[in-house]
């Protein structure tokens, strides 16, 4: 692969910058891409049955519509015959139960039309300063980004950010040149017990040894049948969240990925119907090394599965380890004290209201504005908001706060494909990083 270079940002600073609320700022206009589970929480005909019933995205949307931060919103998918069905279950989930919650937005392709291009006349009706979210599937993140970013748009992906480094640099690149902020939605980072462990992280002395491991049950493979293997894997998927939370923890520590090696499981998704190619779970080794120090070595292992049992009793098992020359960390993200038994789960359950806190509050409005699901986003609008009010200047603070840019995501990209090509070739991946250049080898 050509090295192409790349001038890391420096260290997090030492407190997080305000961002005044949007008060004095035109609200953000928003183009949603994607009309799947995580944006409108609409699958197969009806309402998903994970935790996602009402999606995240369009109701956080919605949400900071209500607030003032967020003004126009539009949506964009490949059919528009999807659109009536969607807006039906908007309304009667989302506006009917948060006290008339305004779930109206302009949509791309028309009602009766399919077009898997609607993406670029939808980026076309934006204006410059504008900004889209995409939830797509992963293949497709680079060229709706690119397309959106050359018309100085602002973007947010979700993880992973795209599936090759060079799409990542390329994508940093086109960023800097129009003067746009790209975030990618690793929501992790808000959690309070991962921002607690990566803060706790940084007096324990040198980073020595990185575990997690992520889940959702073999039933969630129905939703995703259509690219699983295909189009993506499950440690694009899964393991991407942990990765960038272990990079983010010891950027600050001068640690770099050096190399990776894989191993994955088959047999399961196969039967349930996925493509041939997919793998059950993937577990990658990664070698981190500390720059300057060379005899500072550290080791992280990553797995991740979607062939887990139905009856696990969360949408999402996981958890990590984190040890360093002083002290280690454990965080179990599902199993926090929380637990509800229910005769129609027919099992205790396990729930996470951190993430998006779906109750109302006392005057029936949607509640949930400090679930770190949501902070993501408002994180996003407000960054936005930021950039059009300073300029390109603001751009390199936003990276020096420790966000989850472009910039600050350039390992995880580069640990994601080098664990894809280590399987696919059956051999160790090298990564370089040197005087701002990466490259696998």
């Amino acid at each position: 692969m050509d090295a192409i270079p790349l001038h890391p940002a420096s260290a997090a600073p030492k407190a997080a910058e305000h961002v005044p609320s949007n008060t004095t700022s035109k609200p953000l206009n928003v183009l949603m891409v994607g009309t799947g589970e995580y944006t409108t929480g609409f699958v197969g005909g009806g309402a998903s049955g994970s935790d996602k019933k009402v999606g995240v995205v369009g109701l956080t949307m919605f949400d900071l519509r209500r607030r003032g931060k967020v003004g126009k919103l539009s949506m964009v998918g490949t059919s528009g015959t999807k659109y009536p069905a969607i807006r039906e279950h908007l309304h009667k989930n989302i506006t009917q139960f948060y006290n008339n919650l305004d779930t109206s937005f302009a949509s791309y392709p028309a009602d009766d039309t399919v077009d898997p291009h609607a993406y670029k006349t939808a980026i076309d009706a934006l204006s410059p300063g504008d900004a889209i979210t995409i939830f797509t599937p992963d293949t497709t993140h680079y060229p709706i980004a690119l397309y959106a970013i050359e018309r100085k748009i602002h973007v947010l992906i979700t993880k992973p950010a795209v599936k090759t480094l060079a799409h990542h640099l390329a994508l940093l690149a086109a960023a800097a040149e129009h003067g746009v902020f790209v975030y990618i939605e690793h929501h992790k980072r808000y959690d309070p017990a991962y921002a607690d462990a990566k803060f706790k992280a940084q007096s324990l002395g040198d980073f020595n040894y990185f575990y997690s491991y992520m889940s959702q049950p073999k039933s969630q493979l129905e939703t995703f049948k259509a690219w699983a293997g295909v189009d993506s894997d499950i440690s694009y998927y899964l393991n991407s969240h942990h990765i960038d939370i272990c990079e983010s923890m010891v950027q600050d520590q001068g640690y770099a990925p050096v190399k990776v090696s894989a191993s994955a499981s088959k047999g399961t998704a196969v039967g349930l119907g996925c493509d041939p190619r997919t793998e059950d779970t993937i577990s990658l080794l990664v070698h981190w090394v500390k720059k300057g120090d060379e005899s500072k070595r550290a080791t992280g292992v990553y797995t991740a599965s979607w062939t887990a049992p139905q009856k696990a009793g969360v949408h999402s098992n996981q958890y990590f380890h984190y040890m360093a020359s002083s002290g280690e960390i454990r965080v179990d993200q599902a199993k926090r004290g929380y637990d509800v038994a229910d005769d129609r789960q027919g099992q205790l359950m396990w729930y996470n209201p951190f993430y998006m806190r779906y109750a109302p509050d006392e005057e029936g409005n949607f509640g949930g504005q400090g679930g770190y699901g949501y902070v993501s986003f408002e994180k996003f609008v407000d960054g936005c908001v930021k950039v059009n009010r300073e300029g390109k200047g603001a751009l390199e603070a936003l990276d020096k706060r420790g966000l989850p840019t472009l910039r600050n995501t350039v390992a995880t990209t580069a640990i994601l494909e080098a664990g894809r090509r280590a399987l696919d070739e059956g051999r160790e991946v090298g990564i370089e990083e040197k005087d701002g250049v990466w490259r696998l080898i």
